[in-house]
Formats: C-alpha cells, structure tokens, sequence
C-alpha cells in the first residue's frame, strides 16, 4: 500500500472494530422486528454515517472526492465487504449509489449535479438504477423495450424494469432510467439515460424482489412507467449515448463489488476455521480432518488468487483508464472470477457449519445468496467470459506465440 492507502486501511480497520460490528446485532434486530416488508434503513446505520463523515472516511471510492486512485481504494473496499449490509452505506461506498453518483460526475449538468449529485455525495438521500427488465434479456441491453420518447419539452417514458435495487427505501428520491428514445437509429445509439424523481406521476413500485427469499433492506423493486412525463432538461449527456454512459457507470462498479467480495469470503473462511477447530466429530476436532483442512486450504488459495487478480484491475484502470482494452479485459475478468469464488467459499463455511449454516443464526446463507445474484447482475458471467475469450483471441501474438505455433 501507499503511505496514504495504509493510513486510511489502519483508520478504517479501527472504525470497523469499533462501530461496524458492534452494530450488527442492533442492525438484524430491527430488520427482524419491522419484517422483510419493510425497507426503512436501522436507525444504527445513519448514526454509524455520522462518525464515519467526522472520521474522513466518506465516497472513498470516487477519486475525484477523496483523492484515493483505485488501488489504494481496492482494500478498502475488501474491509468493508467484511460487514456489507452496513459499512458500505456507512462510508458513503454502497451500490448503486456509487454507480449512480460515478455517472452523475461524469455526465450531469451543473444543474443535475446540484440537484442530484451533492445530495447523494452528502448522504442525505439514494438513489436507484433502472435498466434491466423482465420481459427481454437484458444482459444484451439492446433488447431493452422502455420507452422514452420526445413531446415538446417533455420525454414520456413507458416500460416496466425490474431488479431496480434500492427503489423501495423510502430515502430513495431519483432514478436514473435508461429506454429507447430513438428506434430508428443504430443498435448502439437508440437508447438514453433520463433522471426521474421517485415522485414522478406514472411510476408505480409494484414489489420488491427477494433473492433467495431474503428481502434486502433497500429492496429490488419491480417498477412500472406509465406515460411517465419528465422534462427534456432531465436527459443525461446527450441522446443517443446511453450505451456509452452504462459502460462508464459499470466498470468502477463491477470491480467495487469484487474488491468486496473478497471481504466477504475472508468472513466466511474466519467463521469456517473458527467452526472446525471448535467442533468434534469422530473423535477429534474438524481441523483435524483431511477433507476439511482441504477446504479450508482451497478456500485460502482462492481468496489471494482473487485479490492479486483485482489489485491488478484496479491497477490497470487507473493506469490506463476504464475504457481501455486492457481495463475492459481485467474488469470482465475478475467479475467472472470473485462472485465465483465468494461462492466457493461461502459454501464451504456452509457446509462445516452443518444445519447451522443454512440458517440465519450465522450470516452465511443470505451471504450466498447475494453472491449467486452477483454471477448475473452487471452482466452475467457467460458475457465477461466472452469478452474474455474475443480479446484473448483477437491479440496480437507475442514473440513466444508466434515462434511455437508458426513451426
């Protein structure tokens, strides 16, 4: 680490222990008293925001607010993905409103950011990103079918998107809303992005999707637009460029959520050692069983394997940006990889756990379940391989590679 990341890891490692887990049992608690039908956040997590504001450990992963280069954000993003239903909110870091406020930097107006952006960057509201829909297959977002068509100095939006995370919290005010505004023009310059206040007339929540049967608190929300009318000042950059503003939007997101991930499998393979040197069976303790040490030694060569992967991503962007070959290669990469390997893991400290595993009593199971979602959302992994595999295809051969295969 820079001097700088390592100040921030050692402050942050500090807040961690002394806010973050202990806040955990509050945090469950309400969640568990107010039911899966509510999304009102725990009263824990904007207390914990409080400290984290004061502490200077806030939107660490936009560098143009912290000054942090990808890098020196990429452990930080793994601490918190040790607590990730709380610290990412906490520091400002959670998704989408990182992609959200990402995109709002790069393309919004002067007016947009000062409506929106300084807003989000405070804390004070979310947001929600709506593009994925249920009736096409949206990993090839030219199929999207909303529509966001031009009357006067109006857009006028119909379609029905769903997996809109974070549209149910009640603290969501904006949605950015990404349709078809001209038919008519190539694949890649039919669809725009437009902003849409959460209280537009014509927008209908209809329900908030679980995963797996877990109610996140921010929900998935299914939402419908019904000649949803926002003026033509709300439109994003220009129009036409929706394509161009997702992939600025998903590559910082898509590594965020691999760099917790990692967090995320370094918990579980804690509460995994942690279970089998505490538990007998068959006249020792699961440690010492050589199909166990097994898991656990898989589950530690996955982990690293996977942070070097996403250090080197993170790398690469800020050494040559996030829209170049090289970034967009690393990028689809260990999107493949860490969902993956979270998965591994997870199921592994699972299954030593035995029933306990699959239970709420340990945080494991609803854990697997993000992770399983996170292998489809920002792109499936079937489209990062293949990105993987036409690059890989596509390059140039080495020296190496021409010499052994023109023989």
């Amino acid at each position: 680490m820079s001097a700088k990341g390592q100040d921030y890891h050692d402050r942050l490692t500090a807040f961690m222990l002394e806010h973050v887990f202990p806040a955990e049992a509050s945090y469950d608690a309400y969640r568990h008293e107010k039911g899966p039908g509510d999304h009102t956040v725990p009263p824990v997590v904007e207390e914990i925001k409080k400290h984290a504001r004061a502490q200077g450990l806030w939107n660490l992963f936009l560098p143009s607010e912290s000054g942090l280069s990808n890098l020196e954000y990429s452990p930080l993003a793994e601490l918190s993905g040790w607590s990730m239903e709380i610290a990412p909110e906490a520091l400002n870091c959670a998704a989408p409103d990182t992609g959200n406020m990402e995109t709002l930097h790069l393309f919004a107006n002067e007016e947009q950011s000062r409506q929106w952006l300084e807003p989000l960057l405070a804390g004070e509201i979310r947001s929600a990103f709506a593009m994925t829909e249920p009736a096409v297959a949206s990993s090839d977002a030219r199929n999207i079918e909303t529509t966001m068509l031009r009357d006067g100095d109006d857009y006028v939006i119909n379609g029905r998107k769903w997996w809109t995370s974070g549209a149910n919290d009640p603290r969501c005010k904006i949605l950015i809303v990404m349709g078809r505004t001209n038919p008519d023009a190539a694949s890649h310059q039919q669809q725009s992005m437009i902003l849409v206040p959460m209280d537009t007339p014509g927008i209908e929540i209809v329900r908030s999707l679980p995963v797996f049967g877990w109610q996140d608190q921010h929900g998935h929300a299914e939402v419908v637009f019904d000649n949803v009318r926002v003026p033509v000042s709300n439109l994003l950059g220009e129009e036409g460029s929706g394509f161009a503003i997702a992939q600025a939007r998903l590559g910082p997101g898509r590594i965020h959520h691999c760099m917790r991930a990692i967090g995320v499998a370094e918990r579980a393979i804690a509460l995994m050692i942690d279970r089998v040197s505490k538990r007998i069976a068959f006249g020792k303790p699961l440690a010492e069983q050589g199909v166990v040490q097994q898991q656990v030694a898989l589950s530690r060569n996955e982990i690293d394997q996977a942070r070097l992967l996403c250090h080197k991503a993170a790398w690469t962007i800020d050494k040559h940006g996030n829209k170049s070959v090289e970034a967009r290669l690393q990028v689809a990469q260990i999107k493949a990889v860490a969902p993956q390997m979270a998965c591994n893991v997870l199921d592994r400290a699972i299954q030593v756990h035995g029933g306990a595993g699959i239970s709420d009593d340990v945080p494991l199971a609803r854990l697997y379940g993000w992770h399983r979602a996170m292998r489809l959302f920002d792109g499936p992994d079937e489209v990062h391989m293949r990105t993987i595999a036409r690059t890989s295809i596509g390059a140039e051969k080495s020296a190496f590679a021409a010499a052994v295969t023109t023989r």
